[in-house]
């Protein structure tokens, strides 16, 4: 009898370290978890801030002011523009 008893506190023990185990592998998941979540949100606020930043570098005022200022380009006159149609009609 007293050999059983040993097993099957042997068994308890082995029980108890596995079910500690395992919880500190589930805190450790859930920090984890965390900060990969804190990650996400950071990146998602950066990537609201630079499409922002690229709409506003590519408003079209802003590159009809470049255009004309810096490159000294001008709008042609309806004169000399000329359509092309598509490749292929």
């Amino acid at each position: 009898m007293t050999g059983f008893n040993l097993l099957l506190g042997a068994l308890l023990v082995v029980c108890a370290l596995g079910l500690v185990t395992a919880q500190h592998q589930a805190r450790k998941l859930f920090v984890e978890l965390q900060q990969q979540q804190t990650q996400e949100r950071k990146l998602d606020e950066e990537w609201g801030q630079l499409q922002l930043e690229q709409s506003t570098w590519a408003m079209h005022s802003r590159i009809e002011k470049i255009a004309t200022t810096r490159l000294g380009m001008k709008v042609a006159p309806s004169s000399r523009a000329q359509v092309v149609p598509p490749a292929g009609r």
